[in-house]
């Protein structure tokens, strides 16, 4: 989003987590140190949802990370565009936000699961699929 706006033709005045930002800091913080923390902070937020869904879902694949990818953009529509003053669905500043934020989720969310898929198979079924596993070995004992 960022190189977007460089280019002028991303449909925000500034990126969101920067807003974010801004926001809970009454614009007190400024400059590279704003920039700087927001862009930790959003790789540490899109970081922990990941790690999350990847903890609670049984497969995490491409298909489920659109899925996290939808569910994050729709949060963001519904309760932090409108929380930093840009509307429901950004419709204050312009209708654009929706698409191009949707668009840039979906890209989060279908890298993600293919990662996530990726390594779990070169990983010989770890992570969430090992506890499933062990899951239903336990209950076979049983």
């Amino acid at each position: 989003m960022v190189i977007g706006m460089i280019a002028g033709v991303a449909p925000m005045p500034e990126p969101v987590p920067r807003a974010i930002l801004t926001f809970l800091t009454a614009g007190n913080l400024t400059g590279p140190p704003l920039m700087l923390l927001s862009m930790v902070a959003h790789f540490g937020y899109g970081t922990v949802w990941a790690l999350i869904a990847g903890r609670l879902l049984t497969e995490f694949r491409t298909l489920q990370g659109l899925a996290l990818g939808a569910f994050l953009w729709l949060l963001m529509q519904v309760l932090v565009l409108p929380g930093i003053g840009w509307g429901f669905f950004g419709i204050d500043i312009t209708p654009a936000i929706a698409v191009a934020t949707l668009v840039l989720h979906l890209i989060y969310g279908a890298v993600t699961g293919y990662l996530a898929g990726s390594w779990l198979e070169t990983e010989g079924s770890s992570g969430v699929q090992r506890n499933s596993q062990q899951g239903r070995m336990a209950q076979s004992q049983n």
